[in-house]
């Protein structure tokens, strides 16, 4: 038995948290179920042009986790929408034509049964109203995760699948530490012949933001 509590946002029920009680403008105390938490929350541009919807802490960090480490996978529908709202949300947004992601490791894929991006990619496609497809191939290289800043900058490689006329490409990612990836991304894509590249993660390490 549990006790739960009407959500001020979309009236729904959800099992209390702390972390689910905010304050709003006025200093009134509301009560926001995860997925509206998520909502109110404001997209955060992180250096190298990369947009993260979040800082990876607290309620967003163990939704990434449930979903790369506890095949927790309802926490692709919450993540994108927060992707889906920075996205529109942002005053620069292009009208991107396509959607893609970038590749976790072949290793990880096989072990996981499935890449976390990808899913969150055609999450945020099907809310776009685009198509989703994959571009992107990643070069054998070692896996992000665990290696140190220097060795992250290098970043993976991709090769992109020569696109057959220009388009803007939305290219997603679960998180963001120096960009490199993303970068590495959106280079490989500009070289198949992509018109604009746009990158977002759902969130970014705290080292990021600041830096």
């Amino acid at each position: 038995m549990f006790t739960a509590l009407a959500c001020t946002s979309c009236r729904q029920l959800f099992r209390i948290a702390p972390a689910g009680f905010k304050r709003d403008q006025t200093g009134h105390l509301v009560r926001l179920c995860e997925s509206c938490q998520l909502d109110h929350q404001s997209a955060t541009t992180t250096a190298a042009g990369v947009t993260a919807s979040d800082i990876l802490d607290g309620q967003t960090q163990e939704l990434i986790r449930g979903l790369k480490y506890r095949n927790q996978r309802r926490a692709v529908t919450i993540l994108a929408r927060q992707l889906v709202k920075s996205v529109r949300d942002d005053p620069d947004a292009l009208t991107f034509e396509v959607v893609t992601w970038a590749p976790t490791s072949s290793s990880r894929r096989r072990r996981r049964g499935y890449d976390q991006s990808e899913l969150l990619a055609r999450a945020v496609a099907r809310h776009l109203g685009i198509p989703c497809r994959r571009l992107l191939y990643r070069d054998h290289s070692r896996p992000q995760t665990g290696r140190t800043r220097e060795e992250r900058l290098h970043g993976p490689l991709f090769r992109a699948r020569p696109l057959r006329r220009a388009v803007s490409v939305l290219v997603i990612d679960d998180v963001v530490t120096t960009g490199s990836t993303l970068k590495a991304a959106a280079h490989a894509l500009e070289l198949a012949g992509a018109h604009q590249v746009g990158l977002f993660a759902v969130a970014a390490t705290p080292e990021r933001r600041r830096g």
